[in-house]
């Protein structure tokens, strides 16, 4: 998919004041913006058609909304390095085609001139199927105020639908890691008479998954690309501290898996505890795999699923299970709690 240079005006405007939004020739009205983070912005659009004209389609016609609506995420570029990063995250998208992964459906790349020193920056366009419900953490925040939380069997379905796109990124040679498994990244749509419809999104930290590390600069380079790709509560023990000598591979969204489950179940990390600790450290509390499980006398949840998690966030990367083998598991589960 290119970038189409008609419109760029229209597009320029359009999100900075109402109009419509130019991608590739197929044109977009901004109903409302649904969130923002960082430079980026996202906007449910309905695309405009004129009557008796052909649509002139980039889009998979397997994506094609059935009403026109669609989310599209403007992220605002100001240097070469994030223009890169912009570029890297269409290139992975692009890779990838899986039901419970998010499909980049088009984008364009404008370059726009500075509004203040007039020089040239870019704003880029991608434009996603809609999900109106919002991601696993907005579900979890309202479910927490309501004091409920999601049937056994729910989140198996749920966790089961994740893995699943997962298992897509793995079985990539050489393998990608998503490297940002967390509930904030998982969209949910409720869907009558069925378990929710769980997609995983945001390859912006994607990358292939296995690093050879031989040297302590090495090492350390991975820790700060970590620190900035890669949130914290869910991030692996071996992105926090790498030794000097180390083989990273997929196993780090493993972890992340461990971490996401948990929080499907309690809303939260297993490791955010500490933050409301005096002298509390979410480092440490990840090293040593400190899981803090909530306290009372009848548990919603049964021991099996907590030793699931367990079994996933083991500090040493070699122990933890790969996601094939998570897969079995959890059709097991899945099978023994089903009503």
């Amino acid at each position: 998919m290119g970038c189409s240079l008609s419109g760029l005006n229209a597009l320029y405007d359009a999100v900075n004041g109402g109009g419509d939004v130019w991608i590739n020739e197929n044109r977009f009205r901004i109903v409302r913006q649904l969130g923002e983070g960082g430079f980026a912005f996202v906007f449910l659009v309905k695309e405009v058609v004129a009557d008796g004209l052909a649509r002139k389609k980039s889009i998979n016609p397997s994506h094609i909304s059935d009403d026109g609506t669609y989310a599209m995420k403007k992220i605002i570029i100001q240097t070469e390095e994030q223009l890169e990063l912009v570029r890297q995250e269409i290139r992975v998208s692009s890779l990838f085609s899986h039901p419970n992964l998010l499909p980049l459906l088009d984008h364009a790349i404008i370059p726009v001139k500075g509004m203040q020193d007039g020089s040239l920056k870019h704003e880029a366009y991608l434009l996603f199927p809609v999900h109106l419900d919002g991601t696993l953490l907005d579900i979890a925040e309202v479910m927490q105020l309501k004091k409920e939380s999601f049937t056994t069997i729910t989140v198996l379905h749920i966790f089961r639908q994740v893995c699943g796109g997962l298992k897509h990124m793995h079985s990539f040679d050489p393998p990608y890691a998503h490297n940002d498994v967390k509930p904030g990244n998982v969209l949910i749509t409720h869907r009558k008479g069925q378990p929710p419809l769980a997609i995983l999104m945001d390859f912006g930290s994607a990358r292939p998954a296995r690093k050879e590390i031989r040297s302590r600069s090495e090492a350390l380079q991975l820790q700060e690309w970590a620190s900035e790709h890669c949130s914290a509560p869910f991030r692996a023990p071996e992105l926090w501290d790498c030794p000097n000598h180390a083989d990273i591979d997929e196993r780090t969204d493993i972890w992340s898996l461990g971490c996401t489950l948990y929080a499907i179940m309690y809303g939260t990390s297993p490791f955010e505890y500490v933050l409301g600790e005096s002298g509390g450290s979410l480092q440490l509390a990840v090293m040593n795999a400190q899981v803090k499980w909530p306290s009372g006398p009848n548990p919603p949840y049964p021991e099996s699923l907590h030793q699931f998690v367990v079994w996933m966030l083991q500090p040493q990367p070699a122990a933890r299970p790969n996601i094939d083998d998570i897969i079995v598991h959890v059709d097991k589960l899945i099978t023994k709690y089903s009503p």
